[in-house]
């Protein structure tokens, strides 16, 4: 088989391995015959991978037998298949998770991205065994795993200048990975999420963003989600004058109550002209005007609806959307304000805002749900905004029945629009 004949069948293997991964789309289609088998075999299919949980009958435990079969069958694809691998994914993996980590450490150069999700049993071992033979190794993502920490801060204590982005849960132990990363173990951190599931408890983060700051000067995402980030000043008084030059996305989510206020808000972004993503869902305490005095001046995605808060019924009315949405309205690409208790007179002010930026377009997604939107704001918007795709109006109980619910396509929001005329 020449060369041409070979980039031709691998074509469509190209187009599945894109899409959902080498395993075990590859593992199956080198089955099928040895034309199959070669071009399956080729390095540039398997540059990603993801491995899920082994097959393991209910009340059944790994027997010695199946776990020599795991092992043996791991070290083969990895001596035969992953010498061009660069983004490896865990799933699910209860045993033999150092061994895999500690076998891809040492047979694939070119690793650049390692994901654990819901595994256990790390130890220091693997990360030793990546600061040996991953040198090229950038991003961590140990999201809802269990591993060593004491492994993972020795590790960045020696290499994690090459780290750019960390991914990792709330917890405990895990929380002195922020502190270790605040002292400036990871100077070149681009991407840094902390989070924790929705029903957990107690979610409170002690922070320095001062240090953070100072620390990571070239992080271009920040995301915690789900936790409630408790500000910490500086021992020694130092503050932070450029904040986050490079900040592109802000994400403060909770489910829950947040401490988060304006001021909070300023001293995070003070610095942060390159804005084009802020998350603040949860976020009660934040008010219009803090908004309106960031610096960014280009934020494409605004999410600030206001989600599980039992109190959200017993507000009462706020003013100032409308300084939001003038200052944003050529460049705001989605909106949601979901439940927060705006008057009707400062929407239609607000919605009036977004439909005088005719020339931009920009709108893609607008949520209003459980608001006291009315149809008088709602019709410049919807008649002006021709690139509106998704329209969340449910439980809007200032409109007319039948029109509470979520849109989905320009054809189903023009309908709308012939009915509010």
């Amino acid at each position: 088989m020449d060369q041409s004949q070979k980039r031709l069948l691998l074509r469509g293997p190209l187009m599945v391995v894109v899409q959902d991964g080498a395993v075990p789309f590859l593992c199956r289609v080198g089955r099928v015959c040895r034309l199959w088998n070669a071009a399956a075999s080729s390095p540039v299919l398997w540059r990603k991978v993801t491995v899920g949980h082994c097959w393991i009958a209910p009340g059944k435990t790994q027997l010695p037998k199946t776990e020599k079969k795991i092992k043996d069958t791991f070290n083969w694809l990895a001596q035969n298949r992953f010498s061009q691998l660069r983004d490896f994914s865990l799933c699910h993996w209860t045993k033999n998770v150092t061994y895999a980590v500690e076998v891809v450490s040492q047979f694939c150069p070119q690793l650049h991205s390692l994901k654990l999700s819901y595994c256990t049993g790390l130890t220091a071992t693997a990360f030793h065994s990546l600061g040996l033979h991953s040198r090229s190794l950038q991003s961590m993502d140990l999201q809802y795993s269990e591993f060593q920490v004491e492994g993972l801060l020795e590790y960045l204590e020696n290499h994690g200048i090459q780290i750019k982005h960390i991914l990792f849960t709330h917890g405990l132990k895990n929380d002195r990975l922020l502190t270790a990363i605040t002292k400036g173990n990871c100077p070149d951190l681009e991407l840094l999420e902390v989070n924790t599931k929705l029903d957990s408890k107690g979610c409170e983060l002690p922070i320095c963003i001062q240090a953070l700051q100072m620390a990571c000067p070239k992080l271009k995402t920040f995301r915690m989600l789900n936790v409630r980030p408790l500000h910490k000043m500086m021992r020694n008084g130092a503050d932070s004058t450029l904040g986050f030059p490079l900040l592109e996305e802000l994400c403060i989510a909770t489910s829950s109550y947040s401490y988060m206020t304006d001021k909070d808000l300023w001293d995070i972004l003070f610095g942060s002209t390159r804005l084009r993503v802020l998350d603040l869902r949860g976020c009660s305490r934040i008010t219009p005007f803090g908004l309106a005095t960031l610096p960014c001046l280009e934020l494409e995605c605004l999410f600030w609806g206001q989600y599980f808060n039992s109190n959200v019924t017993l507000s009462s009315p706020k003013k100032g959307l409308h300084m939001v949405t003038q200052k944003w309205n050529r460049t705001l690409q989605q909106l949601d304000i979901a439940n927060q208790l705006f008057t009707e007179e400062d929407l239609e002010i607000a919605m009036s805002h977004l439909a005088q930026a005719t020339e931009a377009d920009n709108l893609r997604s607008l949520n209003l749900s459980g608001t006291r939107i009315t149809p008088p704001a709602l019709r410049p918007v919807i008649g002006q905004m021709t690139a509106l795709s998704y329209l969340n109006l449910s439980s809007c109980r200032y409109l007319p029945r039948g029109m509470k619910r979520i849109y989905r396509g320009q054809e189903d929001i023009r309908l709308l629009l012939d009915k509010l005329e």
